[in-house]
Order: C-alpha cells, then sequence, then structure tokens
C-alpha cells in the first residue's frame, strides 16, 4: 500500500497520517516495525520544538530514521514488510534543492525508486507533503523553480498511491482509493468510501 496524504500547513495532515499508518502496521500484526522517515533537518529553535512535540504525540511504538536530504541512507534501515510514514516531501524537497549537486529528475528520480522498493519489498508507505500552490504564481524565480518542483512530485506521487488524500481542517479527504475500475471521482457520497 502506497498512500500520499497532502494538506496546508498546520491542517492536521500529519496526525491523519500518522493514524493510517498506524492501521496499516496494525493490519499487518505488528510483526514488522512502524518506522518515521524524518525530512526535517534539526535547525533552529522551532523546528525542534515541533520535532518534539511529534515525537511524543507519536508514542513508543515508532522507529525516527533521519533523512533531510539522502532518502535512502535512512531507506537501508527498512526492512521488508515494515511500515513507514516520509514525513514531509516539502521539506526534502526544500532541502534537496539546496544540496550542492541536485536535478529535478534525479529527485524525482530517487522518489520514484523509493516507491518502485516499498512495492517491490511490501513496504507499506505513506508520504507526506503541504500543498503550497494554492495563489497566484510567485514572482521570484527561485521560488517558482521550487513550487514547479514539488508539484511535479505530487503529480508522481498522485500517479502511483494507492490512496491520495487531502487533509483539509483536520478532515481527511480521498481523492483517489485503488478500486479496479472505478475512480475515486467516479463514486457518488452515497457509495460510502
Amino acid at each position: 500500500m502506497i498512500a500520499f496524504v497532502s494538506g496546508g500547513a498546520r491542517s492536521g495532515k500529519s496526525q491523519v497520517a500518522e493514524r493510517l499508518a498506524e492501521k496499516l502496521w496494525r493490519q499487518r500484526g505488528r510483526r514488522t516495525r512502524l518506522c518515521y522517515l524524518a525530512t526535517a533537518a534539526r535547525s533552529d529553535g522551532e523546528m525542534l520544538q515541533r520535532i518534539d512535540h511529534h515525537r511524543e504525540r507519536r508514542g513508543d511504538d515508532w522507529v525516527t530514521l533521519e533523512a533531510p536530504v539522502d532518502l535512502f541512507t535512512a531507506w537501508r534501515h527498512v526492512a521488508a514488510g515494515d511500515t513507514v510514514l516520509l514525513d514531509c516531501l516539502t521539506l526534502w524537497a526544500s532541502q534537496l534543492m539546496f544540496a550542492s549537486a541536485w536535478s529535478e529528475s534525479d529527485g524525482r528520480a530517487m522518489l520514484q525508486r523509493l516507491v518502485a522498493d516499498a512495492r517491490q519489498r511490501d513496504i507499506a508507505l505513506v508520504v507526506v507533503s503541504n500543498d503550497l500552490n494554492e495563489e497566484l504564481p510567485p514572482s521570484d524565480a527561485l521560488v517558482w523553480q521550487y513550487l514547479s518542483f514539488l508539484q511535479l512530485l505530487h503529480r508522481d506521487m498522485a500517479q502511483q498511491a494507492d490512496r491520495v488524500m487531502e487533509v483539509v481542517a483536520g478532515c481527511p479527504l480521498d481523492w483517489k482509493v485503488q478500486d479496479p475500475g472505478v475512480e475515486a471521482w467516479e463514486r457518488s457520497p452515497q457509495d460510502g468510501r
């Protein structure tokens, strides 16, 4: 299962993604690990407080792996059958852009390799990201490059994911749920899915 969860800043997307990852992990019988693949760099006091708050909220069942830029450095510690929450794509994309040598295609390829490896090794993967492109295009070229790159990553994830959710004010909305022959937007609200 590959899931993509997006939402605005402070929308509750991380909590929704955590609950989804925990549910997937419980469905697997808790025989494997529940991993949090953190992309946040320990930078300033506010970020340290947010990291501590997230760790406290998650509890002791979670194993934290840190990968601010090179996802595969931490991914090597993920075993077949584990459940992984990657939080978040937004920070990873920005840090990757400011790494010494990066390209848009390399970033997209890295994420696609991660998803492919998750499928191959039966790793349940939940990826979280921020919706940032909700306003008029920015006039700053670097900001526009970042938003463009992030939106490409979002499109890639939405295409590859079995489930795509958007969180608005703490309420998760399914945009895509893998179901042969029926696309999410074709379902009526009465379907209950």
